[in-house]
This record gives C-alpha cells, structure tokens and sequence, in this order.
C-alpha cells in the first residue's frame, strides 16, 4: 500500500534550521522519496517501508530538540502527481 505522508516539524527553540535539514537528509538517504518546500515535508513510499524509519527519525529529531512540534498527516495513496483543478 502506497501513502502519502505530510510532516511539519516546529522546533520551539532559536536554533531549529539545523534539526529540520537533518531529518530531510536522514530520510532521503534512507531512500524515501522526499519533497520539501517552505511549509512541509512530503513522503511518498510504501508504508511498510516508510513508516519504520520515519518512526526512527521523528523520534531521533525530537530527542535532540529541547522542545518540539510535530504534525503528521497520512494518506492511503501516493499523491505525489497531485495537480489541482480548480
């Protein structure tokens, strides 16, 4: 099964560019297909693939931060050719 996955991460602390670029590298080394623009960071794998590192990497981004927020959204589809019609 193929999933979309939406994540938004705020750091709550001055020095939070670094933690975010890190997590966004961590994941496209891992080979998960990765899009990012200023707002979020889109993921488009199969779940049984994404979902154990994405497990692993939020929970070691978070632990370095001093306090964090992190959004996560999921959608049963790969909606990477997603272009609007309107």
């Amino acid at each position: 099964m193929n999933i979309s996955v939406d994540l938004t991460l705020f750091s709550l602390q001055d020095d939070f560019e670094e933690q975010i670029i890190n997590l966004i590298r961590k994941l496209r080394i891992v080979g998960l297909r990765v899009m990012e623009n200023p707002l979020n960071t889109e993921i488009y794998q199969e779940c049984d693939q994404a979902m154990p590192v994405l497990h692993a990497e939020i929970k070691a981004t978070l632990e370095l931060m001093g306090k964090g927020l992190l959004y996560r959204k999921i959608v049963k589809s790969d909606q990477s050719d997603y272009e609007p019609h309107f």
